[in-house]
């Protein structure tokens, strides 16, 4: 599994288009925001970070869902599957590859958001990176199902409109209490605008996250055991 591992991050890493969307992209967006000083809340620093964060996160599913489809429409999924490895270890082999990639990017976006933009340097950061552990867990495991379910042209598309969700959904450019009752009803429901107040809350030391932590490990582990459960499905008709 950690073999297997391995050969994810070196597949991820290697092509650098993926480095400037998990990266570049975000830490662009995070530097031209607090260039415009937006008086809106939603765009001061200790706000705006873990939009980015979780911004960059929805890139993580989009890739691991490539990565998966990829490896199906090839077949090396296929011949691996003579191995001994059980699906879970498939699953976790795509997961662990991914976690490091999610730390690395929230390290660099806070310690950007430190050095330049006067985030305070708080015990709250290390609760933050340690609480987007199993943030990053719930959209590695929406990317594998993603994966799991498409076809290698279909994940991009897919992929993208998660994207698409998440941004508007998670209250990360502007507060899902301007829109209605509906819209907000819908947000809610959704994991998103739990996740970005969870972290935002962490960071901020800002009241009881009981709720909010809730919902994300709900989500994560409905979505961890749906793609466990889809890829063992794909493993059998894949196999046929």
């Amino acid at each position: 599994m950690i073999t297997f591992a391995k050969r994810n991050i070196k597949e991820l890493v290697r092509d650098p288009v993926k480095v400037v969307f998990c990266l570049i992209l975000p830490l662009f967006l995070l530097v031209i925001f607090q260039q415009f000083n937006i008086p809106a809340l939603e765009y001061k620093i200790n706000y705006f970070t873990p939009s980015i964060i979780l911004f960059s996160y929805s890139f993580l599913s989009l890739f691991v869902a490539q990565l998966i489809s990829e490896d199906r429409s090839t077949l090396l999924l296929t011949r691996l599957f003579i191995s001994p490895m059980k699906s879970i270890d498939y699953i976790l082999g795509y997961t662990i590859a991914l976690i490091p990639l999610a730390l690395i990017q929230s390290i660099i976006f806070f310690t950007v958001g430190i050095l330049f933009f006067n985030l305070s340097l708080s015990i709250s950061i290390i609760y933050s990176i340690l609480i987007l552990i199993p943030v990053s867990i719930l959209f590695i495991s929406m990317g594998i199902l993603i994966g799991c379910i498409s076809k290698s042209t279909q994940a991009p598309a897919i992929g993208s409109l998660i994207m698409q969700v998440v941004a508007f959904t998670s209250g990360m450019w502007f507060s899902i209490d301007m829109v209605g009752n509906v819209y907000k009803i819908i947000c809610k429901v959704l994991p998103f605008s739990h996740a970005l107040d969870l972290i935002r809350n962490v960071l901020n030391n800002n009241g009881n996250i009981f709720i909010q932590l809730l919902v994300v490990l709900v989500y994560t582990i409905l979505m961890f055991v749906l793609a466990t459960f889809i890829f063992n499905k794909k493993k059998i008709s894949d196999n046929k």
